[in-house]
């Protein structure tokens, strides 16, 4: 299905250019409250994380759902998770976050959540690209009909609250030091507070938003600050959000960095002993280690994998009965909970399991040995490389190569203009041949 405006997480893009430009809002307002009219007075929650260009697309959202009678509920700076749970708790109609995650400061971007707390269908997104595009002109609501629009104050306590009582009821982290990378973006508040109220001593970094510096040199893409600290204050543990705290990593105390496969390995775990793992496995996607499927298998739990994007893993989660699921990034869905990637709650369930068994963070998070795994980007100004018939062929071949003892996933990004390559195996000098191979044939091709 070829999309105009939405990729793998909303829309996306460089702020104040095609598709993130304040008429493309606007209208995304009016095609989403045209959308889910039914007759009733509808209700919208807008979030955003601490970019300088939030400021202009909020405000372009807002002109567009209140031209077509929806009343706006603004949340501010707040984690996109939240916004999920909200959107359910405030019995909105739909929620917008308006952010790019991981991106530069320079980009941004829109994600929508239906009634439910999910983020939308490829279904749904395309029949909104199609009011978009549509002349709207007479659709929009008489003088007396316009929405209203609202800031909501004590947001951040709801969520840290709501966070919070994902824990037993007794549990605590006192006596536990940890650092807190926040990215300086969307859980930059709640993330402290949340880990201080139950009892840790918090240091924190990436703090500090003044519109510019999200992501930059901080956060889960970026994470030698963090690894830096931890070892300055002789942290039990550090944990990093992204720049709208939907994905997180860990940095155990010696600084290693432990990624999403080795986290929902530990969770997966943890909740089968506990009897309370449904679908007798998780959700995963093509990027997440084969160490981890290996692992999963050897406990007597199945591994489904699906394309790149949290909202599939979410969607095959809801079909076949599974409460965890994630990616290798760090987006960690844990669906007794939460109806997306939650940075904050993934931390705090992980720190429950350091807690009760009582032994260092690089022990209890270490669940396998990673398969050798190399991922490279290529990138390109147009065209298709992947169409390129030397590029087939070198990839046949790579895959024949490679055979049952390792994979290789190609894919183009859907947030920037690259085209991903992944291999493992258990033979690392052959995954690296392949892979170079490939990125060698993909780089003359673009």
């Amino acid at each position: 299905m070829t999309r105009k405006y939405f990729g793998t997480d909303g829309i996306r893009g460089t702020a104040n250019r095609f598709p993130v430009t304040p008429d493309i809002a606007m209208k995304v307002g009016m095609a989403v409250g045209l959308y889910y009219r039914n007759g009733h007075r509808q209700r919208v929650v807008i979030g955003k994380d601490t970019r300088l260009s939030g400021y202009m697309i909020e405000n372009a959202l807002v002109a567009g759902f209140t031209a077509v009678g929806v009343d706006v509920f603004l949340l501010g700076p707040i984690p996109t998770p939240a916004v999920a749970m909200l959107t359910r708790s405030m019995r909105a109609d739909y929620g917008v976050m308006i952010s790019a995650s991981h991106n530069p400061f320079a980009d941004n971007g829109i994600k929508l959540f239906g009634p439910d707390g999910f983020k939308l269908s490829d279904e749904t997104e395309a029949q909104i690209e199609a009011l978009i595009d549509a002349d709207l002109t007479r659709k929009l609501s008489p003088a007396a009909d316009l929405g209203r629009a609202k800031r909501v104050d004590g947001i951040v306590d709801r969520y840290i609250e709501f966070a919070k009582r994902t824990l037993p009821r007794q549990m605590g982290f006192d006596g536990m030091r940890i650092v807190v990378d926040c990215a300086n973006g969307a859980g930059y508040k709640a993330a402290p507070a949340a880990l201080w109220e139950l009892g840790a001593e918090v240091v924190s970094i990436g703090v500090t938003p003044d519109g510019y510096n999200i992501n930059r040199d901080v956060g889960s893409t970026a994470t030698n600050a963090l690894v830096q600290k931890v070892h300055e204050v002789r942290a039990d543990v550090g944990i990093a959000l992204d720049g709208d705290a939907d994905r997180v990593v860990i940095v155990d105390e010696n600084g290693r960095v432990v990624d999403g496969d080795q986290l929902m390995a530990l969770v997966a775990a943890y909740w089968h002993e506990e009897d309370r793992l449904t679908g007798k496995g998780i959700v995963a996607t093509v990027m997440s280690n084969l160490g981890l499927e290996r692992f999963l298998g050897g406990i007597g739990l199945s591994m489904a994998r699906t394309p790149v994007g949290d909202r599939y893993v979410s969607e095959y989660m809801r079909a076949n009965g599974f409460n965890v699921g994630g990616e290798q990034s760090g987006h960690i869905i844990l669906s007794d909970f939460t109806t997306t990637g939650d940075g904050l709650i993934a931390a705090l369930q992980v720190l429950a399991v350091v807690c009760k068994e009582g032994r260092p963070v690089s022990e209890v998070c270490h669940r396998f040995d990673p398969v050798p795994q190399i991922l490279k980007n290529v990138r390109y100004k147009g065209g298709q490389p992947l169409d390129d018939k030397v590029v087939k062929t070198m990839i046949e071949e790579a895959r024949a190569r490679l055979g049952n003892t390792g994979r290789l996933v190609i894919r183009p990004s859907g947030t920037e203009p690259v085209i991903r390559i992944m291999g493992e195996g258990d033979d690392p000098d052959l995954v690296e041949t392949v892979v170079d191979d490939i990125v060698g044939a993909l780089s003359r091709a673009a």
